[in-house]
């Protein structure tokens, strides 16, 4: 009985000098800071590697982390500059400095970019003529090129000659050498030029936006008297498209060729690579509807193009996802990923696409391809195998006979390998443990060192209570399949208490919210919440990711159904549990989540009392093409899988208290959304809370991030 009494006395004071969370400890104090190992590049002699740190370029060596040389102070240059990225030349005699970036939209940028001789310590300005985009070394050292206003140039190091390869490049009209707006948000790429393997041939994109129309985005800019209109192309669902076209520029003979891609314009190019011939470029090519994708080859120098690989599916062909594409030296055979067989693998083709075998197979996905050492015939690759909530580390000879698991810990893993293939560094968290770095070599698979613990942020995590991910399943709305989610509980829960809850979800194509990983964008504030007796659950929906073709496809043509169903189904599980008040219900999230939470809320009110909706796509008539087609088809074609699914069509159906969030600034998910919902609700007569944040974009951090937790939590304390 005496030892009872010391063991609750001990767990008492325990919860009681259990530090409380405040939203300046994860806006603003860094409270709660997870360390990482950052900046790496390897160095090719597979000794070394570098990074930056304190404005100064640091060598390292390998096996025992011990700092070498300092390559570069960039604090006693002159002129002084603040490094914001860099790379080496191949031949590791120059580096290519970034500073001053102006960011432009999610990838895109422009800098000032300076070349620094390692041997002579000189520092030149790639250009006096104004900012650059996306400078790159050329293969062989002596040039580089960049994009400038909306043209492609290239400078000759030994005199610093600048040579204008285009010159019709024009804003909202021609771009060369970079992407449009939607090939930059969906297709993942802001650089669109590639160096041939000789450096004798530079491929770029040319996009003639002329026929798109512009979407007017107004910048309040604070203190000025009067908005600016900003005016950029951004083609919506059904609307035109840039037309795209694939160009290279030979060097010597300053002759341009285009690669014949047949007399449809309007088709897409998501990618575009050299192969290991220094003649052959790869160009995928796609159908506007997404279902058809082809590979060509393109002879450089004629601009003739044959057809090697095509793919059809009776939905899309996920290209972002299914996207990596390797070529072997010997100019023989080239590595692809596809989806053909349910799920995502790993082929090997001959050089004129004919299949060789499949490399991997079985009921789980290749997530990424880490590296391929051709010399030893191993491919390096992340996985779902085993538990599609982890990524782990395997590794598989060319023949597919010799797989082996190269990770030990459940959880998840990001790679990081170094370009001679002996060595890799280990990302690794799991729902209990932040984020670890560990340095391997790669024969063996032995560790060397365990470069980061995150120790301090682990002793923090206990002084503040935080609880590990306790994870669950429920079942979908038609009761066939089992869905993931996760529960936040404070220190003290008590399960004989009623506590109301807040569900996050994205539940977006392809998305995860759930896996076994530490915190996630909200983390913290979900663990105030549940200090002020507030659970938090996270939670996936079929259409997500991580579990193949069929899974993450069923949603086409009417994106929302589905989703909205087994966010009903999770509210209903989660109601269930004798310690959750079923009638103190919120739901929350940003982007495709805000689009779901204000559907959860119309369409399907009376289930949540409280939503809070964030830059929402409201009717996806307002989206982008290329991400709204590849998954509903153009309005033309599916107009009812548009509407009958868009929070603005059940505008007069909500009910419970609603708060919608949107910054004016966004240039993704339109501010016009939330004012066409806004109108809906209004004509319908309903009360409901909006909030806008001046010249923001569709996410942010600094200062208006502790004004928009602390708008979200004021708003679910008083209502929830």
């Amino acid at each position: 009985m005496y030892r009872l009494l010391v063991i609750l006395l001990l767990v008492s004071f325990q919860l009681f000098a259990q530090k409380q969370i405040t939203i300046d400890d994860f806006t603003s104090k860094n409270t709660f800071a997870q360390k990482s190992v950052s900046g790496i590049n390897w160095m090719k002699d597979g000794k070394f590697y570098t990074s930056l740190s304190e404005n100064q370029i640091r060598k390292y060596e390998i096996t025992t982390g011990l700092t070498g040389e300092t390559i570069l102070d960039a604090n006693t240059l002159t002129p002084k500059i603040t490094i914001t990225g860099y790379s080496f030349s191949k031949d590791e005699t120059k580096l290519l400095i970034t500073t001053n970036r102006e960011g432009i939209y999610r990838r895109s940028f422009k800098a000032d970019y300076y070349i620094y001789d390692l041997a002579t310590k000189a520092l030149t300005s790639l250009s006096k003529n104004g900012k650059q985009q996306y400078a790159t070394f050329s293969p062989d050292a002596s040039k580089v090129a960049f994009v400038r206003d909306n043209n492609l140039f290239f400078v000759t190091i030994s005199d610093m000659s600048e040579t204008q390869v285009t010159n019709d490049g024009k804003f909202n009209h021609i771009i060369n050498g970079s992407t449009d707006w939607v090939y930059e948000e969906e297709f993942g790429f802001a650089a669109a030029f590639y160096w041939s393997p000789n450096g004798a041939k530079l491929a770029y994109y040319r996009f003639d936006e002329s026929q798109v129309k512009e979407y007017n985005l107004q910048k309040w800019n604070r203190g000025q008297l009067y908005p600016q209109d900003y005016k950029f192309k951004y083609p919506k669902a059904g609307e035109a498209n840039a037309v795209v076209h694939i160009y290279v520029y030979d060097l010597n003979s300053k002759q341009i060729t285009k690669a014949e891609l047949g007399n449809n314009s309007d088709i897409y190019v998501p990618r575009v690579q050299w192969t290991a011939d220094a003649n052959i470029l790869a160009i995928r090519k796609m159908n506007r509807l997404q279902n058809e994708a082809e590979l060509f080859h393109m002879n450089a120098t004629t601009g003739a193009t044959q057809l090697v690989l095509k793919e059809t599916s009776d939905t899309y062909v996920d290209m972002e996802y299914t996207d990596e594409l390797i070529y072997t030296s010997d100019k023989k055979f080239f590595l692809a990923t596809s989806e053909r067989s349910g799920y995502k693998h790993l082929y090997l083709h001959s050089l004129d696409g004919k299949l060789i075998r499949p490399i991997t197979s079985g009921d789980w996905e290749v997530s990424q391809v880490v590296d391929f050492d051709e010399k030893a015939k191993i491919i390096y690759y992340l996985s779902t195998e085993g538990n599609y909530l982890n990524r782990t580390f395997y590794s598989v000879s060319l023949d597919g006979k010799k797989k082996v698991k190269l990770s030990k810990d459940e959880g998840t893993h990001t790679i990081n390998m170094s370009g001679d293939y002996q060595f890799y560094l280990d990302y690794y968290s799991s729902s209990t443990q932040p984020l670890a770095v560990s340095l391997y070599r790669t024969k063996g698979n032995a560790l060397i060192k365990t470069l980061e613990k995150n120790e301090a942020l682990n002793t923090t995590l206990t002084d503040y209570g935080i609880t590990p991910k306790e994870f669950f399943k429920y079942k979908s709305a038609d009761g066939t399949t089992d869905l993931d989610g996760y529960l936040i509980k404070p220190a003290n829960f008590d399960s004989s208490k009623n506590y109301p809850v807040l569900v996050y979800q994205y539940s977006g194509p392809r998305s995860s919210s759930v896996s076994n990983s530490f915190g996630g964008g909200y983390f913290y504030w979900y663990h105030m919440l549940a200090q002020q007796g507030i659970l938090v659950a996270v939670i996936d929906t079929r259409g997500t990711g991580s579990r193949g073709e069929k899974f993450a496809k069923m949603t086409y043509k009417q994106l929302g159904k589905y989703e909205l169903e087994d966010l009903l189904a999770g509210a209903k599980h989660l109601g269930a549990l004798d310690y959750i008040d079923e009638t103190r219900m919120g739901i929350f999230g940003w982007s495709y989540g805000g689009y779901m939470a204000s559907l959860a809320m119309t369409k399907g009110a009376g289930v949540y009392k409280l939503g809070i909706a964030g830059a929402p796509v409201t009717n996806w008539r307002f989206y982008d093409t290329v991400y709204t087609e590849r998954f509903l088809q153009t309005p033309q074609l599916n107009p009812s899988g548009y509407d009958d699914n868009s929070p603005t069509t059940y505008a007069a159906n909500l009910k419970g208290h609603f708060l919608l969030i949107h910054g004016t600034g966004d240039d993704n998910v339109h501010f016009q959304n939330s004012v066409a919902l806004e109108d809906g609700l209004i004509r319908a007569g309903k009360q409901f809370r909006s909030f806008y944040y001046p010249d923001l974009p569709h996410g942010w951090g600094g200062q208006p991030r502790h004004h928009l937790v602390v708008l979200m939590t004021e708003f679910i304390q008083q209502n929830l």
